[in-house]
């Protein structure tokens, strides 16, 4: 498809910090999520002798409300005995509310239970990466579960977790999560799914294995290729294979690192139905209100270290040249020393067995903006409006809604929204051109073949008909099918000549 409606790091105005505030200080924690659990969960009688938790909080600039709900919210949900200790991690706040008074806080609610509330609190701004660290570093339980500060907890969210890894420490878990509403805390369910991500590295929600719904159970855990940024974990497994990278900066790709870490280096990755947590949605993120550059430079650096052969198709994904992008990812001489001290399986491997459902993207031989050479000004082919199946001539700007690939197995131009794809295609009838489903489009034999160099024209193989612009009588300008004129389009970044 030409790239479209994939969710990806929006640039949002400001909205105060804490926005969520009123809302969250006037409503109970309790009603919420207790309402949203769906899923009759066959089995609760867990073992007994589970290990302990340590509930890492992430927060920058929190609402303060949002923090004490979370707090009891665990305190209130998790067993006593289980429950070691909540650390608190702030990446640096400045909102003046987390400091002293929240203080204050913590130190009333130490006085009933001792230790219970443990505070980091960084000097410097240092990223979620390095703050989920901190937390793991400031934790004793036997099991870390490192989550953000604004979520809350449902009854029996732990045992379930914990009984996982109590039969197998080298699995990584992470609960099904609902979305809370930041301005009503009305809660959206979501049923479990496995986590999973594009070429973007950017996160998303997948289907299971077949085998997990051939034999449905909502209480059994399910295999999934990633995980998102809450997760629970062995501590000392955690460590063995090397926490999270602190070469991540400021937010983004942090969790495919540590997934795609943990399968290709001895563990695995589950989502537990019968675990769930609340999930606050926030109108933007605390760290920028542009998030997109930390997440380039960081999926380059999970590319350079993990991903083998298949490292550039990062570099499609984000629309960047193969060579000489100009970004620093910084230095991955010790990350590579890990995989090599773990013997970690190749990338290629995680996709044959862990997520085949990733298309492996190795007959792309070109990408990007495709522009028309004969234009009085630059025009690029744009996906158009979404929901809409119609593509559009737009002033060329480069971003997603532009990217397109050639693939020479169909000679498709297309672009991707997760996993699915749709094709330009030629209708047969009018004069204008079409977005089609790819997989769909080629069962049905429809016309999404086309010829197209470097330089020339983009001619359907069918129609024998030549996408090119025409221009209205208003003057405007538009993209139409019709009898080849010799217009020439070229495309950005070419892999191979064709």
């Amino acid at each position: 498809m030409l790239s479209s409606e994939r969710p990806r790091p929006p640039k949002q105005s400001a909205i105060k910090q804490e926005a969520v505030d009123p809302v969250s200080s006037q409503t109970s924690a309790g009603p919420h999520v207790l309402s949203m659990f769906r899923f009759l969960c066959t089995v609760n009688n867990y073992p007994k002798n589970l290990p302990t938790i340590s509930v890492i909080l992430i927060y920058l600039n929190e609402a303060p409300s949002v923090i004490k709900r979370a707090i009891h919210s665990i305190t209130d949900k998790t067993p006593a005995h289980l429950l070691k200790e909540i650390i608190l991690v702030d990446d640096y706040s400045s909102n003046e509310d987390l400091q002293l008074a929240l203080d204050e806080y913590i130190d009333l609610f130490n006085k009933d239970k001792p230790g219970l509330i443990k505070k980091v609190r960084h000097k410097r701004q240092m990223g979620l990466a390095k703050a989920r660290i901190s937390g793991w570093e400031a934790a004793t339980g036997q099991v870390v579960a490192i989550l953000d500060a604004h979520i809350e907890v449902h009854k029996e969210w732990a045992e379930p977790l914990l009984s996982r890894i109590k039969a197998d420490r080298t699995v990584v878990l992470s609960p099904v999560f609902d979305k809370v509403l930041f301005d009503t805390l009305e809660v959206v369910e979501y049923i479990p799914a496995a986590h999973a991500f594009d070429w973007n590295l950017w996160c998303m929600y997948e289907s299971f294995r077949p085998e997990w719904y051939k034999n449905y159970n909502p209480s059994k855990p399910g295999k999934s290729p990633s995980i998102m940024g809450i997760f629970v974990a062995d501590r000392q497994f955690l460590g063995e294979i090397g926490v999270l990278d602190e070469g991540m900066t400021i937010y983004g790709g942090e969790n495919v690192e540590l997934a795609i870490r943990v399968w290709l280096c001895g563990g695995s990755i589950e989502v537990v139905p019968c675990s769930k947590i609340a999930h606050i949605e926030r109108a933007h993120k605390p760290y920028s209100l542009d998030l997109s550059r930390p997440m380039i430079r960081n999926a380059l650096r999970v590319a350079e270290i993990w991903l083998d052969e298949y490292k550039s198709n990062v570099n499609i994904a984000w629309n960047l040249p193969l060579k000489n992008h100009g970004i620093d990812f910084g230095d991955v001489t010790e990350r590579k020393q890990l995989r090599e001290k773990l013997k970690c399986k190749p990338f290629k491997w995680y996709l044959e067995n862990v997520y085949p459902l990733l298309d492996g993207w190795e007959d792309i031989i070109s990408y990007g903006a495709v522009s028309n050479k004969d234009a009085p000004k630059r025009y690029c082919i744009d996906q158009g409006e979404v929901p809409g199946s119609v593509p559009i001539l737009y002033e060329c700007h480069h971003y997603d809604p532009q990217v397109l690939y050639v693939k020479v197995y169909i000679g498709g131009i297309k672009s991707h929204t997760y996993n699915s794809n749709r094709c330009l295609m030629d209708p047969g009838s009018g004069n204008t051109p079409a977005l089609h489903d790819c997989k769909n489009a080629k069962e049905k034999g429809l016309s999404i073949y086309w010829d197209f160099s470097q330089g020339n024209a983009i001619r359907n193989r069918n129609t024998t008909r030549c996408l090119e612009i025409g221009q209205g009588e208003d003057s405007s300008y538009y993209l139409i099918l019709q009898t080849c004129t010799g217009q020439k389009w070229t495309i950005q970044h070419v892999i191979k000549d064709f």
